[in-house]
């Protein structure tokens, strides 16, 4: 049976209702850990939050968790995230000056793409995590952020190095998309799409400062 605090096969409502009465980042992460009807939290080792610091004007927001991930409980922690930290300090930035975060809480099974499903009971608790956090700049990094951050249905080969705007809640939030690091890792020649991406980054800071 679903409690209160619940998502199965109701509507993403109920998460929209749960995710819109939290009022801090603890009260966020808290009603995550109690959510119920959640398939994936069955079959996850730990619920994926966020890492690095939520005063910084810079948020990552990639797809969902992976091996190392889950085991450890932060986002972007194994190869994939040893290639983003390198690539974020190309800017001359390291997580005490941005904040990371996923679309998708837990880790899907073998690293699966998250059903629709999946990424209707998360979604609300990710636009609740942005209205708490209020960066200056968003990133979606990878396909899937960016889709839904954006709001469109083109690819990130298309969306990638654009600027566009992340428009909910009463925010409108500079948003570029990036390539996934773990793209990077299996496709190298890409990493000179992202360095571009990058340097816009960098130029928006400065010019937001």
């Amino acid at each position: 049976m679903l409690s209160s605090a619940s998502l199965g096969g109701k509507e993403a409502g109920d998460a929209r209702a749960i995710a819109a009465r939290c009022q801090s980042l603890d009260a966020l992460k808290a009603a995550l850990e109690a959510l119920e009807g959640i398939s994936l939290k069955t079959t996850a080792t730990n619920l994926v939050f966020a890492d690095g610091n939520p005063e910084a004007p810079l948020m990552f927001i990639g797809e969902a968790p992976g091996r190392e991930e889950d085991l450890r409980g932060l986002p972007f922690v194994g190869p994939s995230g040893q290639l983003l930290d390198r690539i974020i300090a190309s800017i001359g930035r390291d997580r005490s000056s941005c904040y990371i975060t996923n679309m998708i809480f837990w880790r899907p099974p073998g690293n699966r793409e998250p059903t629709p499903q999946e990424m209707a009971a998360c979604i609300p608790f990710v636009e609740r995590h942005i209205a708490l956090v209020r960066p200056e700049i968003l990133v979606a990094v990878g396909n899937i952020a960016a889709k839904h951050l954006l709001g469109r249905s083109e690819g990130i080969t298309r969306l990638r190095g654009k600027w566009g705007h992340y428009r909910r809640d009463g925010l409108d939030i500079p948003l570029i998309a990036t390539f996934h690091p773990a793209g990077l890792l299996r496709n190298p020649l890409n990493k000179r799409y992202v360095w571009r991406d990058f340097l816009s980054i960098a130029e928006k800071l400065e010019a937001l400062s």
